[in-house]
Parts: structure tokens; sequence; C-alpha cells
């Protein structure tokens, strides 16, 4: 049998698993009373401390290493050496041991033991890559301890056949070989099977047993060191039995003999109170099996000479005061490990099926006998440990077996790690002997461990973990356990959220962080899906404004609507926030949002609103295989009958007029031409830039970015013809946002098309190479075309002085109140424009390309000071705009662009 490391195994966990389930399905309604009968009648009795816990324990790591290894490792190490062994080994088990403790205490834990607890912990992708691992790890164990049992009987009752003994057989009855070890290691395994299929309960008991007789065989190998006087052993015959001495002696305590042994010379369940009896109990049995290990090494050295430690492994049976007392110690020690692996294993298995990780490949492992017992998963488990069988390599399964359960162990650690650094209030274990630093040792003592033993088979198993983790990722369902994921990434970016200090932002940093407004996400998706290109990393944040009053209201409306608006997210595959408010109307809801939305420096510097107008919205969510929505409005459903499904939206339905869409932002006319333009006003005020997209209803995003691609730029303010410059900050702010565009990958093989309106007697070449100047100076790409605009401006001075005239006399007349006039304290930067100069200007635009672009950018001029004048600035912008596509009106109010370095 192979040398193995005394280490913990899987008792950390299996304990709480081998005796079925302590907590019931949370979604099943039960009362007090049926609990309490359905307990009584079908649970089977719980395990306490010293039965679920120290006995279990103790067997896995005394097992056969104790019998037939222990005089192998001082005989080749030296005592010293040994000692250092065991202290890095216990080291290892005791970091993990700390983590399990405070896991453990910190809830109910349910079948599946570690499983249970780095699944419930790090989520179900790591949690179900360690728990396949570690149900592996439980098969190869029992299958080496199966053929470690194997290999023991055959050194005592095996046909010696020319060296396939490695100690020689002393009664020779069996015959030995391949196949023979395989027909020995398969009957060993279905007295296992029959045990398990039994139940954990019966399990329980034999290992109580099989405890009793192997503390009675220790106390016979500690009382045969002191009472066996000197004795010669004749050792195991080999192939080069001439070259190697035939006996070696056990001399008693010696001096001699321990100075001898100094140096190294190489030739070569379930429980009644989980949170209360896995602490105890395994830090009990820890410390038992270290004082043990520690004293059989010293009595060891003490009294055996290096070369019987060397060459007889089964030394401890020929020094017994009775030799069949080490013989059964070692049957019963191996045998009880081969059943605590292969029950391990099935009750892992159990709970990867419940969790329905891997969907239907693992659902008949559910299954459960009437009693609890889930007897599929044990017979699935025999299955594979007679496939490990197969192999009869001892050596190569044990590096495997050690370098799981190390991962395994090294899990553990990282799952209490990382609920320690979330600092999640209901991490609060009752356990406190622990801190981050014992569970660093501990990942970092199992990581080198492991690389040590093999670092071949090391690296392939994390990476089979990190293959697992891939596949239970899109295999496995949405888990409603938590993850420490959300816990730590919450805590770090509290912590850089603080550390971001608006005090030092800078313009060469800015990025645009948009609060794009949505009233129906039904008719937004293309707007939606263009304004997620051009946020260029910075924040983004879907807004809604519902009205209402929360007074009237029994609960707020808005919280059942925020699944729908983070599956809507999902769905369009966008990074987004989702902000909703109620409010008495939207313009105050629209404040709300620009005041509220966000934290610290990640605050909207940009706010984008659907154009008000009257183009008929279109369903684009239709066609979705999740767009069968039903809608409710305070309990209010709509009666049709495909709303009878349980959808993944709740979302109002677009029906002819009666959600009339703004550019699919602003529907069932909640709010009219005034309040949208003070809505505009208002985003100003607070010094946001505003965008204003209009025929982004019929926009997509796919089609668009076929074939030849376009983006136009307008710079000028074409509402004020008498001022039209391109180097103000608005026109700047309105290239940076183009020019982001076609930096995203989507839009980088656009071209961008900058338009240059210039009149006859201004230079056109001079104003051109000034235009291509800046753009060289701020790193952009664009084709400059200057647009001679003559017949256009003059329409509009010929009617400029009539306008100016007319608008005196009514005032005059009319008396326009101050306060109305007079609201805003910016001025103007329209002017009095006629339709004829905008329906000429729309069609010079229109007249531009024989190619129409995938988007324009127009200059938005801010509305004006005279509150009055609000719908005529809104006619203005929709003369302008009208048929031109898919057109973003920009207004920047700081400053974006800088050539400094």
């Amino acid at each position: 049998m192979s040398e193995r490391t005394p280490l913990l195994h899987y008792r950390l966990s299996a304990s709480v698993n081998e005796s079925g389930e302590h907590r019931r399905d949370e979604h099943e309604p039960r009362s007090p009373a049926t609990v309490r009968g359905r307990s009584a009648a079908r649970q089977p009795p719980k395990l306490n401390t010293f039965f679920g816990v120290v006995i279990p324990t103790l067997l896995s790591m005394f097992s056969v290493v104790v019998f037939l290894r222990i005089g192998f490792v001082v005989g080749q190490c030296g005592l010293y050496q040994t000692i250092v062994m065991l202290l890095v080994a216990y080291f290892i088990i005791s970091m993990t041991v700390l983590s399990v403790c405070a896991i453990s205490t910190n809830g109910a834990l349910d079948a599946g033991g570690a499983y249970y607890m780095i699944s419930r912990a790090l989520g179900p992708e790591f949690g179900g890559s360690i728990g396949i691992m570690f149900f592996l790890a439980n098969v190869c164990g029992s299958a080496l301890y199966v053929l470690g049992l194997v290999e023991a009987i055959l050194t005592t009752f095996g046909i010696s056949d020319d060296g396939l003994s490695l100690t020689g057989s002393r009664y020779e009855a069996l015959p030995t070989g391949y196949w023979w070890s395989l027909l020995y290691g398969t009957v060993i395994l279905l007295l296992c099977v029959l045990v398990c299929l039994i139940g954990a309960h019966i399990y329980a008991k034999a290992t109580f047993l099989i405890f009793i007789i192997v503390m009675v065989v220790l106390g016979t190998i500690f009382i045969s060191f002191f009472a066996v006087p000197f004795r010669t052993v004749q050792l195991p015959s080999h192939r080069n039995a001439s070259l190697s001495p035939t006996s070696a002696n056990f001399t008693g305590f010696k001096l001699d003999t321990l100075l001898g042994n100094v140096q190294g010379e190489r030739r070569y369940g379930d429980l009644k109170n989980p949170s209360y009896s896995i602490p105890r109990g395994t830090i009990t049995a820890v410390i038992f099996t270290f004082v043990i290990y520690n004293l059989l090494s010293i009595l060891i050295s003490c009294t055996c000479d290096r070369i019987l430690l060397q060459q007889d492994y089964g030394f401890l049976t020929d020094i017994n005061v009775w030799h069949p007392f080490v013989t059964i110690g070692v049957y019963s020690s191996t045998l009880s490990a081969a059943m605590s692996n292969l029950i391990g294993a099935s009750r892992i298995l159990f709970a990867l099926a419940k969790d329905n990780l891997l969907g239907r490949f693992l659902s008949p492992a559910k299954h459960t006998s009437a009693s609890g017992n889930p007897w599929v998963s044990v017979l699935i488990s025999w299955v594979f440990v007679q496939l490990v069988l197969f192999s009869g390599k001892l050596n190569t399964i044990a590096s495997i077996v050690t370098i799981f359960f190390l991962l395994v162990y090294a899990a553990v650690d990282l799952a209490c790690l990382a609920l320690e650094w979330a600092s999640a209030p209901n991490f609060r274990p009752t356990f406190r002997y622990f801190t981050w630093h014992t569970c660093v040792l501990g990942i970092v003592g199992c990581a080198v461990m492991m690389f040590l033993i093999n670092a071949i088979y090391a690296s392939a198993s994390i990476a089979f973990m990190l293959l697992l983790l891939l596949l239970i990722h899109y295999l496995s369902p949405v888990s409603s356990w938590g993850c420490i994921s959300q816990a730590l990434i919450f805590h770090q970016v509290r912590k850089y959220l603080l550390m971001l200090d608006v005090r030092k932002d800078h313009v060469k940093f800015w990025r645009p962080q948009v609060l794009l407004m949505v009233s129906n996400p039904r008719c937004s998706v293309g707007l939606i899906t263009f304004i997620n290109d051009i946020k260029k990393s910075g924040l983004y944040v879907l807004g809604h404004v519902q009205l209402g009053d929360l007074d009237v209201l029994p609960s707020d409306p808005l919280q059942s609507q925020y699944d729908s608006w983070l599956s809507l997210v999902d769905h369009l595959n966008i990074k987004a926030f989702v902000n909703l408010t109620l409010a008495d109307s939207v313009r105050h809801g629209v404040q709300h949002l620009l005041f509220i939305s966000g934290l610290g420096g990640m605050r909207p510097n940009t706010l984008v609103l659907g154009f008000y107008d009257d183009v008929p919205p279109q369903d684009q969510l239709q066609d979705s295989s999740l767009s069968i929505c039903k809608f409710s409005d305070n309990s209010s459903q709509t009666d049709d009958p495909e709303d009878q499904n349980d959808p993944a939206f709740h979302f109002p339905p677009v029906r002819g007029g009666v959600s009339v869409g703004r550019g699919g932002v602003w529907g069932g006319k909640s709010m009219g031409p005034q309040e949208y333009v003070c809505v505009i006003a208002d985003a100003v005020k607070m010094l946001k830039n505003v965008a204003l997209a209009r025929y982004f209803g019929q926009f997509d995003r796919t089609q668009a970015l076929q074939g030849p691609l376009f983006v136009d730029v307008w710079p000028v303010n074409l509402l004020r013809p008498d001022s039209a410059a391109y180097v103000d900050t608005c026109s700047l702010f309105l290239l940076q946002l183009a020019c982001i565009l076609n930096m995203t990958r989507a839009w980088q093989k656009a071209k961008l098309r900058l338009f240059l309106c210039v009149e006859e007697g201004r230079s056109l070449k001079g104003t051109e190479q000034k235009l291509k100047h800046l753009l060289k100076e701020l790193r952009m790409k664009a084709e400059i075309s200057t647009v001679p605009w003559d017949s256009q401006v003059a329409l509009h001075w010929q009617r400029q002085t009539r306008s100016e005239k007319i608008e005196e006399l009514e005032s005059e007349e009319g008396g326009v109140e101050a306060d109305k006039v007079f609201v805003n304290s910016f001025p103007s930067n329209t002017s009095r424009v006629s339709d004829e100069y905008l329906q000429a200007v729309n069609k010079l635009i229109l007249d531009q390309t024989l190619r129409p672009p995938a988007v324009r950018f127009l200059y938005l001029p801010r509305p004006p000071a005279d509150t009055s004048r609000y719908h005529d600035y809104l006619n203005q912008l929709e003369l302008l705009t009208r048929n031109l596509g898919p057109t973003l009106l920009i207004h920047g109010v700081t400053p974006v662009i800088t050539t400094d370095l």
C-alpha cells in the first residue's frame, strides 16, 4: 500500500451527511404538529458528538496508516523528520478544521458536508465543481482502502508468487494475481455497499464496533513496546534476497536504537446538533490522533532497528503480545475507511442531484428510500468505485486522492476566508477561534503540499476543476443560496466609491455617465442598446417615472417591477443599472432621478430623453421568446389569454394609439410639450448634458452595423445661423460623443463625416483647415465636408426683422408676466427662425449624402428663457429633424476635451 500523509479526509463534513437530512425544504409548508409527527415516524435517530464526529474522524485518520506505514516513515525519514512531517500535516489540518468549525457554527447544515459549506458560500459554480471533485475523491478513496485491505489480506493469507507480495505471506491460502485481487476487492466492495444500502445508522453502529477493536489493538501495541523482550524478527523475502538482510531486531528501549533512528536514511452522518458537534468532535479527534502518532513514532524509534522498519511493513504484528490483534485492527480500520468513503460519496452525489447543478443528468440520484437513504446515489457511487478498482494501481490512486482532498480543504478555507473578508453582518459563527490569517495559511499549505506530492496531478486537478466550473456555470439553474461574490463585490465597491473623490475629477479622464429616461421598454430597445454603445465604460442608468402618490397606495408599486427591468438588462446584454421612482409628474420624477441616481463620484452627467413627437410606437420585444408578458398596474391586469403565462417581463403592451410613444420613451400622453421642455431646462440648470433621441423606435443595431457604416456630425447651432461656431462647449461635446461611438468595437468600422456650414464671402478653405487642425489636436479622425448654406441663411434674415417687430407689439399689448418670461437665469441661444428656414435646413441635411448614415449627431440649443416659447422651441426641433432617421440632438454644458497630456 502507498504512503499517504494522514490527513483528515472528508470527515470534516461527512459526519453531517451520514444519517440523512436535518433541514426540511423551505418551500414545503408544514405545521409544527405535522413536523413533529413526520419526524417521529420517518427520521432515523440522530447522532451525538461522539458517535457522529469523534469516532468517524478517528477511524478515518488512523485507518491502515497507523498499522502498516508509521514504522516505514520513521525508518526512511528518521524521528526528527517524521515529527516535522506530522507537524506540517496537522498544521494544515488544524487550519482547515478552524474554517470548518467557523462555517458549521454559522447556520444549519444539510446533506453534502463540505460541498454544502462551499456551495452556499462561494456559489453553485465553484461549489459544484469542488463537489464533483469531492465525490471523485471519496470514490477513489474507497477504492484505495479496498485495494489496501486486499493487499493486507494477501500479505497474511496470499500464496507467495515470486515477489508479488511486498512483505511475504505467512499463511499461504489465497491465490494471488491481478484478477484474483480484483475479485477480492469486488467482494469487499459488495459488503460495503450492503451496509450503506441498509442505512447510515447501521453504519454508525458498525463503526463503533470497529472503533472499539482499533482502540484495543492500539492498546496492545503500546503495551507490547514495554512488555515484549528482545526479539529477532525474520524479514519477508524479496527478489533480491541475496543482497538484503534476512532478519532484524526488536531491541526494546535502548539509547543506541534511538540514536540510530533519529536521522533519515532513504533507500528507494447526521447529527442532533451539527453546529455543536462538528467543532468539538473534530478538534478532539485531531488532538487525540496527533498525540497517538507522535507517541508511536517515539516508541518505534526507541525500540526497533532501522532495517526492521524499512523492510517489514507488518512488524507491529511480529512484536505484538498476540499477533492476530494487529491483523484484526488493520482489517477493521481499512474496511471502515472504505465504507465511510463510499457513504460519503453517495451523500455528496445526492446533494449535487438535489441542487440540480447538472440538470437531468443527475436526477435519478435524488431518489431515496422511505427512511431517507439515497440508495440510487449509493449504487451509482458503487459503480464508480468498481471502475476505479479495475486500475489496480494503488500508488497512483493514493496520489490522486490526496490531491483531491487537499483541493477540497483549500476550498473550505477559501469559503471561510471569503465570508470573513466580506464582513457580512449575518456571518457571526459561535466558534470564534479563527481569523483570515488561519484561512490564508490553510490555503497556502494545501496548495504547496499538492504540488510537492505531484505537480502534474495538481495542475491537472485544478484545470479539471476550472472546466467543471465553466460547465456548471452554463448548465446550472439560478440558485437562491446567495453568492459570496456579491458580498465581496459590495465590500470592495463601497471602499473604492469612498476613494472616488469628485474634487479630483479632471477633464482628461471624463467619460459619459448616462441617465436614459424610459417610459415603456417595449418601444425603446433600439435606443437602450445604442446608448449602451456610447457610455465608454461609464455609468449607465435606465430611469423610469411612474405617476402616483404613495399616500394613497397600499404599498410601493415599484418594488415588484425591478425584476422585470433587470431581466430586460440581462436579455439585451447591456451593462446598466435600473432606477425607478414614483412622482406626481414626470418632471418631478426626472428631477428626483437626477438628484439621487448614483453614488459619490459615479453620478449621471448626461440626460438622454426620447423625442416628443407623434410617431407610432413599435413593440421591439414582440418577436422575442421573452416578450409574452402580462402587465399589472396596481393589481389590474390585461385580459389577453397570452398573459396567463408567467413572463420574464411585466411591461405595458403597445396597442394602437393607447400607448403612443415619444420616440419610445414618453408613453400614454403622461406629460405635455411644455413639461417636456421644462425637463430639458431643469437638466441644463443642474449642469447636466442633454441628448434628445429621435427615430430610434425603428433603430435596429444589428441591421445598422451591416454594410457601409457612416455617422454624420453637424457641430453648429442650426437654430442660430448668425452665430454658427464649431468650437464652443456644446460643439466639442457633440464631437466627443461621436468619437466615443467610433471607438466602440462594433462601430470602429464606421466613418465619421463632419459637415461644416459656411456662407459666401468666408474662406472655405481656411475654415476647413482650421477644423482639420482642431481634429488633429483632438486625435479624431473624420471626413470634413463644407456645406454652403447661403440660401438657407437668406431665408432666416428675410423673416427675422419682421418677426422681432411682431414680438414687440405682442409683448406690449399682452403684457407677458415677468415671472414667466425670465424663469431661467441663462440667455437663450435660439432665435426666431421661420418654418421655411427650418424646412430648408432639414432638406439641406437630407441632400448631403447619397448613402444615409446609421445615426446623425446634431447641435441642440438650450431652451429659451421665455417659457412661453417652449412650444415654438419644440416645434423648431421637430421641423429640423423631420425624417432624418435616427438622430441625437446634443447639448453639452461642461468641457469634455483637452489637448494636454
